[in-house]
């Protein structure tokens, strides 16, 4: 008897299928270059990855831990282990059944969520025999060019970093600190492409803010995300009516209910996977930001190509794209979404279409 009739009789005699097998396992991601933002500088970071076997079937699932908002890559794995009993017994082709209760038994701990959600969709898709953008609908053909990232650096490997990310079209430049002119100074130094650039709440007044975007308008920038504090929603209305160049929301805006608040002080929002849950949760989240009129932008922690694919399985649906993580790192363990000029091209298998390297 083959493992198919053996699961078929036993669910013709009212037996439960075996259960499923879920493992958790933290990985340490090793970065190419210190990676320094306002907020930190690090050599390496910890994610979390979830298996979930079941029927012959492994779905592969990653969570960048963020510790500003207490998270760790073994309170998110505590996380995990804590939903394992349910998991174990659920049937991920409800996949919103069962993410949904996941939802509700964690509290907090969104890079854990993030880690089931991409591991449960893996399963569902790979289930369905299709890629996971198949599953919402969409053409491979429409994804986005991404951007590669610029960690805040001396000009000197400023310079350097720039000229190694030779093959991408746009660059994304960190900036929020009183070196800024001098570091888009050394890019501009070596290269006259479109860039974005990210302040990461590094400006500490409405006047400051304004101030350098203006004069960012004349260096050939095309957008800033989140160049105030979080809170300061106000200002950032203010700060609006001041500038030309389009604001994208990143800190301000983490989960679902917050695109409401955003809208009208920010031009677009940036959705992380990390932060938000997974990718049914950045669905949803796309949708919502469609619907209050904003440009949408996917983005990404540093993580390996787990959560960097499975973000990119949505990136048809929004305009710009900033999922880079993976290549910052030097020990990716597995391949998936690779970049073509610049462009996004996702990998045909079903699911996420990951491979173990």
């Amino acid at each position: 008897m083959t493992r198919r009739d053996l699961l078929a009789s036993t669910a013709a005699a009212g037996i439960p299928p075996p259960a499923a097998v879920v493992e958790t396992e933290i990985v340490r991601l090793k970065l190419r270059h210190t990676w320094t933002t306002v907020m930190s500088s690090s050599e390496y970071r910890d994610t979390l990855h979830v298996r979930l076997r079941r029927d012959g079937i492994t779905g592969t699932g990653e969570g960048a831990p963020i510790v500003r908002y207490q998270e760790s890559a073994e309170t998110a794995r505590r996380a995990v282990e804590a939903v394992k009993e349910y998991l174990v017994q659920a049937d991920p082709r409800h996949y919103q059944k069962v993410l949904g209760e996941v939802f509700r038994r964690i509290q907090g701990e969104w890079a854990a969520k993030a880690a089931i959600d991409i591991a449960v969709m893996d399963w569902a898709a790979q289930k369905m025999g299709v890629p996971l953008h198949s599953l919402f609908g969409l053409d491979a053909r429409d994804a986005p060019v991404t951007t590669f990232s610029i960690g805040i650096d001396t000009p000197e490997i400023t310079k350097q970093k720039v000229r190694e990310a030779e093959p991408f079209p746009v660059l994304k430049i960190k900036v929020g600190l009183d070196s800024d002119e001098a570091t888009i100074e050394a890019v501009r130094s070596v290269t006259r492409k479109p860039l974005r650039v990210d302040a990461n709440e590094g400006w500490k007044s409405k006047e400051e803010a304004v101030r350098k975007i203006k004069w960012l308008e004349t260096q050939g920038v095309e957008l800033i995300e989140q160049p105030l504090a979080a809170h300061m929603l106000e200002e950032a209305r203010w700060m609006r009516g001041k500038v030309n160049m389009p604001i994208f929301a990143d800190e301000a805006c983490l989960h679902a209910e917050d695109i409401p608040k955003v809208a009208g002080a920010f031009d677009g929002v940036n959705i992380k996977l990390d932060k938000c849950g997974g990718a049914l949760e950045a669905y949803r989240m796309i949708q919502i930001a469609r619907s209050l009129g904003l440009k949408v932008m996917l983005g990404c922690m540093i993580s390996s190509s787990v959560t960097i694919t499975a973000a990119a399985h949505l990136s048809p649906l929004v305009d710009y794209a900033d999922l880079d993580g993976n290549l910052l790192i030097a020990n990716d363990p597995y391949r998936g979404v690779t970049v073509r000029q610049g462009k996004l091209v996702l990998p045909e298998g079903p699911g996420l279409g990951l491979r173990r390297v």
